[in-house]
């Protein structure tokens, strides 16, 4: 009972509740159909992962998507002057690290800056850069696409994208989750002051969580290619909004301190099931924008709500 009535186990009703919603209104919503439209948004994961982990922090990145853009602005140029594949991948993953430890180093090294500031001027950085290379509302192609076709492949039905962001979920719920790191990623997000005081690295385990945001990003943005084989000045918009609110439909908590991830991935599937199936109805994507909104609003007003209901409870038998 306790299980099913947790966050986690409502969002895996709602989880099929969708599917059957989605199945029932669309002839075309099968599993061969979601697993060939997953790809796209499954590079969203990625971001997620250590997103959630910033979340707990009580803290925000919101320079991802722009760090997504520059990544798969590199990998493009890098991969058209036929360098090895192992070099694209090589360029992708470390220009989205460095993207990160610029946000990391900055943060930690003037700890009074706010985490939102910071990663909103490196945002305007990172994309101002991007149209640089690219020329203001420019674009790039990749020319050798061997490599690229080669991680967007698939083993039958099943991509190998899917593979790897099962695997990487795993990783990072239980190092949030059992180990000693989460443990203190929890305590610095409870009060970074008294964590402080009791031992814990803080400003250290921040650096490096922001450099790992940066990684995930430079993941998110090879895989993203790989799907449309070529980058341009809007790529990545709107991927921090994504990743953000798929943790914290998860139950992340923004105030830092709560939460698990296995929430913000199951809510991540629920979110990219809806997409697909509400896009294969022809649902204006402004529309659905806006029920994917609604449902974040619900998922911070009811925990809310439900402690509101605790403490009247409390309250009445109190009395």
């Amino acid at each position: 009972k306790k299980m099913i009535f947790s966050w986690e186990g409502i969002l895996v009703l709602l989880f099929i509740a969708v599917n059957i919603f989605c199945a029932m209104f669309s002839e075309y919503y099968n599993m061969s159909s979601l697993l060939r439209q997953m790809p796209v948004y499954l590079a969203e994961v990625f971001m997620m992962l250590p997103m959630a982990y910033i979340l707990v922090l009580g803290e925000i990145d919101i320079s991802v998507g722009a760090i997504v853009c520059l990544s798969a602005t590199m990998s493009c140029i890098v991969c058209n002057t036929n360098a090895p594949f192992i070099v694209v991948v090589i360029t992708a993953l470390g220009v989205g690290t460095i993207c990160g430890a610029v946000n990391g180093f900055i943060l930690t090294k003037f700890q009074e800056l706010p985490p939102m500031i910071v990663t909103l001027a490196t945002q305007i950085i990172f994309r101002g850069i991007s149209e640089i290379v690219l020329g203001s509302g420019g674009s790039i192609s990749a020319s050798n696409t061997d490599g690229f076709r080669a991680i967007g492949g698939k083993v039958g039905d099943v991509p190998y994208i899917l593979f790897l962001v099962v695997i990487l979920s795993v990783i990072f719920a239980v190092i949030l989750g059992k180990s000693t790191f989460g443990r203190r990623v929890y305590a610095i997000g409870t009060n970074r002051l008294t964590a402080y005081y009791s031992g814990v690295h803080v400003q250290k385990i921040r650096f490096i969580i922001y450099t790992v945001m940066g990684l995930m990003s430079g993941l998110c943005a090879l895989f993203l290619v790989s799907s449309s084989y070529g980058a341009n000045t809007t790529t990545g918009n709107g991927f921090e909004m994504d990743a953000i609110a798929m943790a914290v439909f998860g139950g992340i908590s923004t105030s830092g301190g709560k939460g698990r991830l296995v929430g913000g991935i199951i809510a991540a599937f629920v979110i990219i099931s809806l997409r697909i199936g509400l896009g294969q109805i022809n649902m204006n994507p402004q529309l659905i924008l806006v029920i994917l909104g609604a449902l974040l609003i619900l998922a911070v007003l009811l925990p809310n709500i439900a402690g509101e209901l605790k403490l009247k409870k409390k309250a009445a038998s109190a009395k």
